[in-house]
């Protein structure tokens, strides 16, 4: 059995595809007998952080028991969509105000500011857009997803990271949903 949190990271809480994604992963993981949490950002408070001072301040309300659910966690599953070429600014905000030193990086006189505390850790990524994944890998090199890995997932001890890109949500069938779905659950059972 592993501790995983789910991480939805889609701005817009309306249902969609994404969200019917991560319901099918939520649900396999739990019949599997995974213990699973699931972090809704679009439903959570905080504020933008703009400043050393706000990022280096204890964390409060909704970013605390996020981390709370993320230090217990053995994996994480973040779902979200592809918007200008990476992830959302409120995914981005979300993560700011969660991966503050003292949480997941070292902090403090004589502490190394780059020790990773977040080590032990795994990570997929399920990540939406209305391009064909192919050309997202191929032209853009998945450059906002690569940068999203390596620079805050693996900068905080987070590995290893893997993706699962959808490309052409717009113009996916019934039978083409039907096939991610059923590739959730399967990732869901195995807590992949």
């Amino acid at each position: 059995m592993s501790r995983i949190v789910v991480i939805q990271g889609h701005p817009e809480s309306r249902p969609g595809l994404l969200r019917a994604l991560a319901d099918s992963y939520v649900a396999a993981a739990r019949e599997a007998g995974h213990a699973v949490s699931v972090i809704d950002v679009s439903r959570l408070s905080f504020p933008v952080l703009r400043s050393k001072a706000e990022w280096s301040a204890p964390a409060e309300g909704d970013i605390a028991q996020a981390q709370a659910l993320i230090a217990d966690a053995e994996h994480l599953v973040v779902f979200f969509p592809i918007w200008l070429g990476t992830l959302p600014a409120v995914l981005k905000a979300f993560f700011e105000q969660v991966f503050r030193p003292g949480f997941a990086i070292g902090e403090g006189r004589g502490r190394n500011p780059f020790t990773r505390l977040l080590t032990g850790r795994s990570a997929r990524l399920v990540v939406a857009m209305g391009m064909p994944a192919w050309l997202f890998r191929t032209f853009y090199l998945a450059h906002g997803v690569m940068s999203f890995k390596r620079n805050i997932l693996h900068f905080v001890g987070i590995q290893p990271v893997r993706s699962t890109l959808i490309g052409s949500v717009d113009a996916m069938d019934d039978a083409g949903r039907a096939r991610w779905h059923a590739r959730m659950r399967r990732l869901g059972r195995d807590a992949a």
